[in-house]
Formats: C-alpha cells, structure tokens, sequence
C-alpha cells in the first residue's frame, strides 16, 4: 500500500497522543505479553485490558502530542503514525457511503500507554476498538511487536489491514451487530469469533475499494494494491489465527478459540476482498 506522494492528508481527524506511562500490572513481557496478546489482540466490542491485568494503578493518561508532521502522501509512506492518520481519511470516505447515518470513530494514535473508557490501552495489548466510548487505539510501535513475536511481516497493507479490522468492530457496534450476536463465550463456532472474522471481512471489502478514495485534486490517495502487499495483510491475518498464537504456548485447544483460526482470518478477508462486505455473513452457517 502506497500513498501518492502528493496526497494531501492534512485533514485527518485522528487523535494523537504521546508519552509513557506504568507498565500495565506491574510490567509484561515474554510469556507475559504472549499470553495478554493470546486473549488480547485485535479484540473487539467486550475487551477490558484491567479484566485482564487487574485494575491497578496505571499512572496518569498520556498527554496529547503534535508527533510527527503528517501533510502528504510522502509522510505517510515513511511514517507508521502518519500512515495510520491517513487511513482515517480512506476509511470514513468508504464507510459513510455504505452505513446509512455513519458516525465516525476517534482513531487515537499513542504512544507507550494511554486511557480508553475500556481501560488502559498498551502496545502489549495491541490495537483495540472501545465502544464505550466508540474510539479505536492503535500505538505504531505495535507492529514491531508483531513481527518479533508472530513473525509477521506486519508492513504498510498489513498495518491498514489491522485497523480497517477494529473499524469493522465499530460499524459492527453502531449497526446492531453486537446486540443482535452478543457474546456467547468461547468457541471455534461461538459469537466471538464470527464477530471477529467478520471484521476481517470488512477490512478486506474497505481494501478492495480503498483506491477509490480521490482527493481534492480528484486523483486517488492510493497507488493500486500489489500482489505483494496483499500477501501482506494475508500473513497479517495468519499471524494472528489463534491455532497460531496457542502454538506458541504448545497446544491448540478449540474450545478457546476468540477470533478464528489462522485460515479462517485469511478466508473471510478475501471474502471482503474480492466479493465485497455484503458478503461478510459470518454468522450463518459453517464457517
């Protein structure tokens, strides 16, 4: 995924936070942080960080930050944080032409730790959508954390992949998604994991028109997708299959399944992708 280099994307509403706070419980890392990103990653409408590292202190809330200079295209293209804003820009264009009524999510982009009405949010934790207070959080340095510990490759289409997935989970909320398929546990067949497998679904029905998207220039902000950088997102979506991540910890135990295993990720995102969001019914029949 390529920014033209005189896209303007100066007009982007995301949130941009920075700073560094506590460690969320008292420090994570290793298996600490495999483990929270086993329960944790890419979640959706339920996910409460302090459910899951208890409600403890966690220092004060990051301060707001100017961070990088995000103008054009060129920016967006060498920076993660500016590629992230720039995705606000494609994401609201395409989604207030398919939801009736759409609302707009805040994307806040952070740094290191910052507060969500969901608990605190962590590059540990990985990106998340609260719909308490509809915003979804993504720190850049995330992807980092990816590739050193799923392998993956975790570049620039990957990384829109990621938060076209929790912009999912906000269309999912503000159309009756998560009243109607409200969580129902655990479970290779459960809500949980249609809700999530869906979300990919629409991230790749966003991506399959994401060159649509033109500027005040009336030329599209993106460059056509390679073949390359979809391979991208689809070892994105692999990475993170829970069959894979549980792997990691030496079994794969179904009945704990929350998001779908590594195939189904990388097949509901080319549902969206070549067919489109109307075909994102991940909640009838087999999956």
């Amino acid at each position: 995924m390529t920014f033209n280099p005189n896209a303007d994307i100066s007009g982007s509403k995301a949130e941009r936070r920075g700073g560094r706070g506590a460690v969320v419980g008292g420090g994570i890392a290793g298996v600490g942080g495999i483990l929270a990103l086993v329960f944790a990653l890419l979640t959706g409408g339920s996910f409460d960080p302090n459910v899951i590292f208890g409600n403890q202190d966690q220092g004060s809330e990051a301060q707001a930050t100017d961070g990088a200079t995000c103008l054009t295209g060129v920016d967006a293209n060498e920076n993660d944080e500016c590629r992230l804003a720039g995705a606000q820009i494609l994401l609201d264009d395409f989604w207030s032409k398919h939801v009736k009524g759409y609302v707009s999510p805040t994307e806040v982009i952070y740094s290191g730790q910052t507060q969500s009405a969901c608990g605190t949010a962590d590059n540990q934790v990985g990106p998340f959508y609260c719909p308490t207070d509809q915003k979804l959080y993504v720190d850049p340095s995330f992807f980092q954390l990816m590739r050193q510990q799923f392998g993956a490759s975790a570049g620039n289409l990957a990384q829109l992949y990621i938060v076209g997935h929790e912009w999912g989970h906000h269309i999912q909320n503000i159309t009756g998604v998560f009243e109607e398929h409200p969580n129902d546990g655990t479970g290779a067949e459960s809500n949980s994991v249609r809700t999530e497998l869906q979300a990919d679904c629409f991230a790749g029905g966003w991506l399959s028109q994401v060159t649509d998207t033109k500027g005040s220039d009336g030329k599209p902000l993106l460059e056509p997708i390679t073949q390359d950088q979809l391979k991208d997102a689809l070892n994105a979506a692999a990475s993170v299959g829970d069959d894979n991540i549980q792997k990691r910890s030496g079994y794969v135990n179904p009945d704990s399944f929350t998001h779908g295993t590594s195939a189904e990720r990388q097949k509901w995102f080319s549902t969206g992708y070549n067919e489109g969001i109307n075909a994102c019914d991940t909640f009838s029949g087999a999956l």
